[in-house]
């Protein structure tokens, strides 16, 4: 608690956004979310004003307001790919905050087809084709696992791996997506096969290889093929 004091104590900069949501989600905090996505993460506080005043957030909206976060980050009209985030409900100064940590992502975002990035005005679309296409380069060359080989190919991958994933997420949600996708689908959603914006080439990633790769496969991925070809 103390430590979520001294960060709102600190004020709004690339890494803090508040929001006084008092009784409504404001829908510029996926354009926020969006653009922490994309750079370094953040703290995003809900039931605060700008100049850091804690106003709390209507404790009727409370679960309203977290259903509707949760429903936005899991479609891919709103933010896409879509992606998970984790919700603290706090008590600060005896008012209702809802505060959530948004991690920078390994991929690029996008919030309604547009991508965001953050710097300390806050917010900005990025129209420019050359930052555009420096997010994705930054993207890529900070996570290795996203290196596309293009000569990987789905006799690769281990079908074991992914009668595994459907049982864990059928367990944790019926009706999952993923349940009744094919194997090269589930890869395709789980943004496992991407195109390198180097060569512009598309392929399946280091990380697509690691987790479902058979044991050949994961045999064949020593310091020499991640640095180099695969």
């Amino acid at each position: 608690m103390e430590n979520l004091k001294v960060i709102i104590a600190q004020g709004e900069g690339v890494e803090v956004e508040f929001k006084k949501a008092t009784s409504t989600l404001p829908m510029s905090l996926f354009e926020t979310i969006c653009a922490f996505l994309n750079r370094k993460g953040g703290h995003l506080f809900l039931g605060v004003d700008d100049d850091g005043t804690v106003l709390g957030v209507d404790e009727n909206s409370v679960q309203t307001q977290l259903d509707m976060l949760a429903r936005n980050m899991n479609n891919p009209q709103i933010i896409s790919p879509t992606f998970f985030l984790s919700t603290e409900v706090v008590d600060i100064d005896g008012k209702k905050v809802i505060y959530i940590y948004v991690p920078e992502s390994s991929q690029p975002h996008s919030y309604k087809g547009n991508l965001y990035d953050r710097n300390e005005d806050g917010d900005f679309r990025l129209t420019n084709q050359q930052l555009i296409t420096n997010l994705y380069l930054r993207k890529q060359d900070s996570y290795t696992e996203n290196k596309v080989f293009e000569y990987l190919n789905m006799s690769d991958f281990e079908t074991e791996w992914f009668d595994m994933v459907r049982k864990m997420v059928k367990f944790n949600r019926a009706d999952h997506a993923w349940a009744d996708m094919t194997n090269e689908e589930i890869l395709v959603s789980a943004r496992l096969r991407l195109k390198d914006v180097h060569t512009g080439k598309e392929g399946y990633t280091l990380a697509a290889a690691l987790l479902f790769g058979t044991e050949s496969t994961l045999a064949r991925y020593d310091r020499t093929h991640i640095l180099g070809e695969f």
